[in-house]
């Protein structure tokens, strides 16, 4: 029987593959086929519908630059308008035409005498000649193992995979985590909700965020006045790069914001044995930064409980803290997170020798650049490793890698090469990245974060600046890389 072959194949129609989609076919590659297990475009943002859902990046830093959007609603706009930009560009630009939805890869592995990736999917086989992976690691929730979960009889759900069905109102439900997605979910079912038990295993220092409605002039100048968009755009720009400093240097800079954020705590919550659980013992920025206007405001209404501990076990239709607390509910919501170091498509995925992805990280991603791994001829991840910011938008990340990735691929197809970066390059860059995330806000002794791996390393942050990323990320060098002929088989 014959296999579909493709010379690119994009796994995932999130902003990522969407992106180089658009870029490769810019380039001139043409034979591109994207392969998107759900049923449209959006990925994280077709993924996350719950109440609240919204980005916290300034909106008009959150768009492509070759498809900016100046007619956002708010200065942090909501999912559901963020997804239909994102749907819109795909659509304007012809991505109809080679997305597959409905469509789940299964597996892929290198085959070095062919020089090309085989690739099994749930509506049959494919090769390709290079491999792109944006599948993204924010739309995979992460269930907690609690004994008793899988038994409760009442409603349990992850904050990504929201019931819109189930009805809330008078309920008594219990939220474990409160990470992102809770600070916004939170405030929008607390006054609905007959009682909110809130299990916090680690406070999270929370800043206000600078929302609001824009104004129609003030839209109708943003999109008519480029100098105008242009100067907000910067402007907002360097107050996010501003931000990353803190990160970077956190005395005095994080200090600073870290005095900011006890001083809203202080004028949110009044009653001092609550404030107290709120309050984080940690140096701000080593865990996510939250930004709400109305989640601590939230926390103190009387329908609410905050239990400063993590969930032991369910026990029927009761939730057993750690510390014994125990509370009956009718429904359980989960606020925890996503398989962002240890994403799934890692298993997937095998190279030269054979071994997965994840077998070679053996629980620390490692990639040159955050895009390409030593062993994994012609395929590239995109919003890989250590290129996490706490501050910027993934959209420019990604453009950054998408720039690296179409001239690799532009260069090898020109020559019929094979390219595999070098280990020794590799683990350079590993070492350089690791030895500068030392003295940053990130890599802070006193919390455990998800920018930690399962061995203990930050395997997330990216140690520079938004701007060095991009000038980095986005150059692609082939004298990184070992190189042979696509005709000759690359060793093992």
């Amino acid at each position: 029987m014959s296999t579909t072959h493709h010379e690119v194949v994009i796994v995932g129609a999130g902003i990522s593959g969407i992106c180089a989609a658009i870029r490769l076919r810019d380039a001139g590659v043409t034979d591109i086929v994207v392969l998107e297990k759900a049923e449209t475009y959006g990925g994280t943002w077709r993924a996350n519908t719950y109440p609240g859902c919204a980005c916290d990046v300034p909106s008009r830093l959150y768009s492509y630059s070759f498809a900016p959007n100046t007619g956002w609603s708010r200065v942090y706009s909501g999912q559901a308008e963020i997804l239909a930009y994102v749907d819109a560009v795909a659509r304007d630009h012809g991505l109809d035409d080679v997305t597959r939805f409905g469509v789940a890869v299964e597996s892929a592995a290198w085959d070095g005498p062919a020089g090309r990736w085989r690739i099994a999917t749930s509506a049959g086989d494919l090769t390709a000649t290079y491999l792109v992976s944006a599948a993204g690691p924010w739309n995979e929730p992460k269930i907690p193992d609690v004994p008793g979960l899988s038994a409760f009889p009442g409603e349990v759900f992850h904050s990504a995979r929201w019931n819109h069905d189930y009805d809330l109102r008078g309920k008594r439900v219990a939220v474990i985590g409160t990470g992102a997605s809770a600070v916004q979910f939170v405030p929008e079912i607390q006054p609905d909700v007959a009682e909110l038990h809130l299990f916090q295993r680690t406070a999270h220092w929370v800043l206000p965020k600078l929302d609001h409605p824009v104004p129609g002039p003030e839209q109708w100048a943003l999109h008519n006045v480029p100098l105008l968009a242009a100067t907000v755009k910067r402007l907002e720009y360097s107050m996010m790069e501003l931000v990353g400093l803190a990160f970077h240097r956190p005395r005095p800079l994080m200090h600073a914001l870290q005095a900011l954020g006890k001083a809203y705590l202080r004028a949110a919550v009044r009653d001092t044995e609550l404030r107290e659980k709120l309050t984080p013992a940690y140096l701000i920025g080593c865990k996510r930064i939250l930004f709400s206007n109305n989640y601590l405001q939230t926390l103190g209404r009387t329908n609410v409980e905050v239990h400063a501990t993590g969930v032991r076990s369910v026990e029927g239709s009761t939730v057993v803290g750690a510390d014994g607390t125990a509370v009956e509910v009718d429904a359980i919501i989960l606020g925890t997170g996503f398989h962002i170091l240890d994403m799934p498509v890692a298993e997937l995925v095998r190279g030269a020798d054979g071994r997965s992805l994840a077998e070679h990280w053996a629980g620390s991603p490692e990639a040159y650049l955050g895009t390409v791994v030593s062993g994994f001829p012609n395929a590239f991840i995109v919003l890989g490793p250590s290129l996490g910011t706490g501050h910027t938008s993934a959209f420019q990340i990604t453009e950054a890698q998408v720039s690296y990735i179409v001239d690799a691929i532009t260069a090898a197809r020109a020559e019929d090469l094979v390219l595999d970066v070098r280990p020794e390059v590799q683990q350079a860059y590993v070492d350089e990245v690791q030895a500068a995330l030392e003295g940053t806000a990130y890599n802070a002794s006193s919390c455990n974060s998800y920018y930690r791996d399962a061995n203990g390393r930050n395997s997330f942050a990216w140690p520079w600046s938004s701007s060095a990323l991009v000038r980095r990320v986005s150059r692609f060098d082939v004298a990184a890389y070992t190189t042979a002929s696509a005709t000759e088989e690359v060793p093992a």
